[in-house]
């Protein structure tokens, strides 16, 4: 058990009727814009806040990267997404407003059909699933109550979406505000405790190895630059397509996610310190993922042990109830609702509540045959940027676009090209060798898309 102290069991309780009351709190019917997008009607407050909660999820998984590899945690998962949020912002977040769609898959199908429009939807689904994070969740789950990993998966999807169900976005808006605190209390309330007791960073100097202080942590440079291609998927993430559909105006949509990208250096540098802190103080560390709940055991009495496990599941849970709305979204609105014309846009909240449970299962059940939290970003990642990158990118921008068959063609081939990567790795023997030819999914869908482009571009030229 996390503790013995009812202080910090009660405060659990409270938490837990928090999510309660926000579930009754939502009943009552709710139409497509309001249930998909909340009216689009977000502040920059309320925008900022939902950004930043969703988009930081994979909390333990930082804090084991930092434990083994030090500073470059920052530089493999901060700097590569402060890069991919910026363009987004910059080239992608006004038009996305303006264009006043509900997804992504949305906008595919106003300019290139129906076809691509389902791949899309595909896409967004298996790279929205939160199968990832309902893993995190579950192993946190059952290290904190000694229960078998399986069920504390079930009961994670469970309790991230239960909330969802009736009032949609809303919900997820209400809570990430207060996900957001907990969040940076939790984390700040550890670090002012490890001060206090052990040193700043003096203490970290003589504590740590040198190559934790290293910009590779003792990773070969392509361990490190791969994560730059893997976070172009900023660009076609559908959680900023989401927050950008819903803000109040395109205005909002842009300046929200570089006003977001800021919190986010901010929450990496306290998760980083907390995390160099967790290698110098438990340097025999058996199991790196537990690096942050193990020093919280360390360091904090209770209330603040209570303090700082709520901002770790709030932070994973933020994530889960987002990415499985989308995923839920996207089966109503983006694959039934597109397939089947003749229902009412009136249906899409109800298929939507649907689809929110189907999510949460195909979730679990993804995290329980992968269980790795890396894997899981690394092969969905890989798998479904190249199919929307330049897709989206050209729709959106209004230039390079193909026609709607070298459109699918350009989605198919590189989804094709990356799960061959992905499957010829596996028939090879497992995880630990390489890919075909020493290169990794991505850069092999990203050249299969930007091939079929190049051709279709040539022969438009030669058209003219």
């Amino acid at each position: 058990m996390f503790s013995t102290s009812p202080w910090d069991w009660g405060l659990l309780l409270v938490y837990l009727g928090f999510l309660v009351v926000v579930a009754l709190r939502g009943r009552g019917q709710a139409g497509a814009p309001d249930y998909l997008v909340a009216g689009r009607r977000l502040t920059l407050p309320a925008f900022v806040a939902t950004l930043v909660a969703t988009w930081y999820g994979g909390i333990l998984g930082i804090g084991e990267y930092t434990w083994r590899h030090g500073i470059s945690n920052w530089l493999v998962f901060g700097v590569p997404y402060y890069v991919g949020a910026l363009l987004f912002s910059h080239f992608f977040a006004r038009r996305v407003r303006e264009a006043a769609v509900y997804t992504l898959p949305d906008l595919l199908d106003r300019h290139y059909g129906r076809g691509p429009a389902l791949v899309g939807a595909l896409a967004v689904f298996l790279t929205s699933a939160p199968s990832a994070y309902v893993l995190m969740l579950g192993t946190l789950f059952s290290s904190m109550f000694a229960l078998p990993l399986l069920p504390c998966i079930a009961a994670a999807a469970l309790i991230s979406v239960f909330y969802l169900h009736a009032a949609g976005l809303r919900s997820a808006v209400l809570t990430d505000r207060v996900y957001v605190v907990l969040m940076y209390l939790g984390f700040a309330v550890l670090l002012a405790f490890l001060v206090a007791r052990f040193g700043g960073p003096a203490f970290l100097a003589r504590a740590l190895p040198p190559s934790h202080w290293t910009w590779h942590g003792g990773l070969p440079p392509g361990a490190i630059w791969v994560w730059y291609f893997i976070a172009l998927s900023a660009l076609v993430d559908p959680a900023f397509w989401q927050n950008a559909s819903a803000a109040r105006d395109p205005a909002v949509a842009r300046r929200g996610v570089a006003i977001a990208v800021g919190f986010w250096m901010v929450f990496d540098l306290m998760t980083t310190a907390a995390g160099l802190y967790a290698r110098a103080l438990l340097p025999g560390l058996e199991r790196p993922v537990f690096a942050f709940p193990e020093l919280a055991q360390l360091a904090l009495p209770p209330v603040a042990l209570g303090l700082f496990y709520l901002g770790l599941i709030a932070t994973v849970m933020s994530t889960i109830d987002s990415y499985a709305f989308i995923a839920a979204g996207t089966l109503a609105r983006d694959v039934v609702w597109r397939l089947r014309p003749g229902l009412g846009e009136e249906r899409i909240p109800a298929l939507t509540r649907v689809g929110l449970w189907v999510a949460a299962a195909f979730a679990a059940a993804l995290a329980a045959a992968e269980q790795s939290v890396i894997g899981l970003w690394r092969d969905l990642g890989s798998l479904t940027t190249p199919v929307l990158l330049l897709p989206a990118g050209t729709a959106l921008l209004g230039r390079g676009r193909l026609g709607r068959r070298g459109t699918l063609v350009a989605m198919l081939a590189p989804f094709a090209v990356a799960l061959a990567w992905l499957a010829a790795r596996r028939v090879a023997g497992g995880r630990a060798l390489p890919f075909p030819l020493s290169v990794e999914p991505i850069y092999a869908g990203l050249a299969a898309s930007l091939a079929v482009y190049t051709v279709g571009w040539l022969n438009s030229k030669e058209r003219r």
